[in-house]
Order: C-alpha cells, then structure tokens, then sequence
C-alpha cells in the first residue's frame, strides 16, 4: 500500500532515508558475515547440514545487507535529467531482490534437507556448537528489533523485508537449537527433518516479503486513512464543491505526486478559480508533502432543474448500486432534447455497458427526458 506522509517525521526526508538504510546495510553485513563465520565452522566440524545451510543462509543475508545498502545511497540521489523523479523506486527494487534472495535460499535449503532425509548421516553436537547457535539467536532477535524500528521510522517496504528476514533465521536457528539438543540429549538423528523445516519456514518468508515488496512496484492503492484525509481536507476549503478522480503517482518513499479533480461554482472567475487551486496545492505540498496538480470543473450549483435532474440520476444509480457516484455533471439543451453530460465512478466489477444502460433507462424516466453522454472512471484509490 502507498503510504503518504500527513505530516513531517524525523526519517521523512531523502537524506535521512539514505542515512537510516545504508546504517542497516553495514550493521546487517558486518553481523551476518561474523554469524557464517561462526557457523561455516561449527557445521563443519559436526557435520550438520542444517547448521550449514543455516551458515549459507547468514552469507546470503550479508548479501541482502549490500543489496540495501547499495539500493538506499541510489535511492537517495537527487532528481537528474535522466530521472526528474528521483531514484527512490530502488528501495522497492531492494526489497524485492532481498526477497527473491530469501526465497533462493529456501529452495537450495530444500533440495539439501531433502538429499539428508533420504541418506541420513550422523551429527556430532557438542556443547560449543549449541553455544554458536544460541548466540545466533541472540544477535538475529536484536538484528530484527532494530531493523523493524528502523522500517517503522521511515515506512520502509525494504527494511521490513530484512527485519522479517532477520525475525525468520532467528526461528529457524531455535529449531536447528532445539533438534541439536534432542539429538545430544535423545540420540534423535533428525538433522534433515530439521532442516526440512527451515527451509519451509524461510520459503514462507520470502514469499510474504515478496508480496510486500511487488504490491508498490506493480501499482498499489494509496492508504485509503490519508486520502480520506486529503479528501476532507480539499472539500472543506472555501469554494470547493467537491472532489473526485484522485491518483497518487508513486515515485518511491516521501516521492508522490497527487492528480485530483474539484468542482467549484461554475459563477467563479477564472481567476479566482485559478488562485483557490494555487493555494490548494500549496496547501497539500505542506499538508502531505507532495507535490499535487488540479484540475477544475465547474459545477451549476443555482440552477434548480439542473440540480433535481442531478440529484434523480444520483439516487437513481446508488439504488442500482450503492457503490456508483456520479460527477461533472451538465446539460446541454438542444432545440427537441435535452442531453445530460455526467461522469461515473464505478468499481472494477461493473462493466461500462451495463451502467451506461442503467444511466439511459433512468434517465428515460426523468421529467423532462434527457439523453445522456456518460464517461465511466475507475477508482485510484
């Protein structure tokens, strides 16, 4: 979901994005690098093949870590001739390749546990080994405490994927613990199973980070509590009527731009039109911190039969489905008809055949009868 800023936060703006994303970068390859390390030997020297994918799963997290830090100093740049928007979609690319990394470990993980349940072979648990695992842990709970509060800090799609990332090896190393002490304990060789397990758990978590991740890169509506807001904001500005067609153009974290559609008095001047939408977008710049263009639709407030056929047409397609609104809605009177011009809004699942034959039978049955012209819009949001 698009997040928009309805106010300023210490981590909002691009510099403080790249600050906050290339410090989890370093933190996340300095402390992954030393966990490989750590348990390249121990699953070495006991032979355990969850304990080593465990290992390759902390490497691939170092990898992760670069992936981030290398995508928040991209993401950070400045706006150029060859990207006017900026760069900040990269956070999104992060993510996405921090999922698709995850997932790449999950299936290698697989294939691996799976080779091990078919030919089981013996693991020799010693206590230094569950101290290696034990301190995994350990650092991979901090790992993912920081990188959540980072990600809540800055509404970070990316830092969200490492924090989960960090959350899912953390489990996955207290079951690689809880199987190693079952094995010393009970005798239990069940070190395949295990990691059979892990590698479920880790597949899980790439997909879900992988959802994240794709849902602003393919297109996801903005959250509907600040358009909301938006919306009561520029309705209850002097002069405005109402509002409709709102778009949030996404260019990455703290980059959006905003298209929308009021209606005002159509006995307004150009001018003073034209200075109510210039303080407008000025409002929302402070208000949301984005940049917003407005178009102006004037709209027949005083005159009575305009307003009745428009009311009658309203109700009479909310009693067909509530979901439908109607907008920029006008006559244009002929020698021997009357044509009403109206916009729709209508969800996806209405096909425009069937509301532009439901708009003609009403407004066959309006006094006086009018054709009608009827453009159907989609919701943006």
């Amino acid at each position: 979901m698009i997040q928009l800023s309805s106010g300023s936060k210490s981590g909002s703006t691009p510099e403080s994005r790249r600050k906050t994303g290339v410090r989890s970068g370093a933190v996340g390859i300095g402390l992954n690098l030393l966990l490989f390390v750590l348990k390249l030997t121990a699953g070495l020297v006991s032979g355990s093949v969850a304990v080593l994918a465990d290992a390759f799963n902390n490497l691939s997290d170092a990898g992760s870590a670069l992936v981030t830090l290398a995508a928040f100093r991209v993401a950070g740049r400045r706006p150029d001739a060859e990207h006017p928007y900026g760069h900040g979609r990269m956070e999104y690319v992060a993510g996405l390749v921090v999922s698709l990394l995850i997932l790449l470990v999950g299936v290698e993980l697989l294939r691996t546990s799976v080779g091990r349940i078919r030919t089981p072979e013996p693991v020799a648990w010693s206590a230094a080994l569950l101290a290696c695992l034990a301190i995994s842990i350990i650092v991979k709970l901090g790992m993912f405490i920081y990188n959540r509060r980072l990600a809540r800090r800055i509404c970070s799609a990316a830092l969200r994927a490492v924090a989960r990332d960090s959350l899912a090896d953390a489990v996955s190393t207290v079951v690689v613990l809880l199987g190693a002490v079952a094995a010393r304990v009970g005798g239990w060789q069940i070190d395949g199973w295990l990691g059979l397990v892990v590698s479920l758990f880790i597949l899980y978590t790439g997909l879900s980070s992988l959802q994240e991740t794709l849902r602003p890169l393919l297109g996801a509506p903005p959250d509907p509590v600040v358009t909301e807001r938006i919306r009561n904001f520029v309705c209850g500005c002097d002069g405005v009527c109402g509002m409709h067609d709102l778009v949030v153009h996404d260019y990455g974290p703290g980059r959006k731009m905003l298209s929308l559609h009021v209606e005002v008095p159509e006995t307004m001047t150009l001018t003073d039109a034209h200075d109510l939408v210039d303080r407008l977008e000025d409002d929302l710049a402070r208000q949301f911190h984005c940049q917003a263009v407005i178009h102006v639709d004037p709209l027949a407030v005083d005159d009575p039969r305009v307003t009745a056929l428009r009311d009658a047409m309203a109700d009479g397609l909310r009693s067909w489905d509530p979901r439908l609104t109607l907008h920029d809605f006008r006559l244009v009177e002929g020698r021997e008809h009357i044509k009403a011009v109206f916009d729709v809004l209508a969800p996806f699942d209405r096909g425009e055949d069937e509301i532009c034959t439901q708009a003609a039978r009403i407004a066959a049955g309006l006094q006086p009868p009018c054709q009608i012209s009827v453009t159907v819009d989609r919701p943006y949001t």
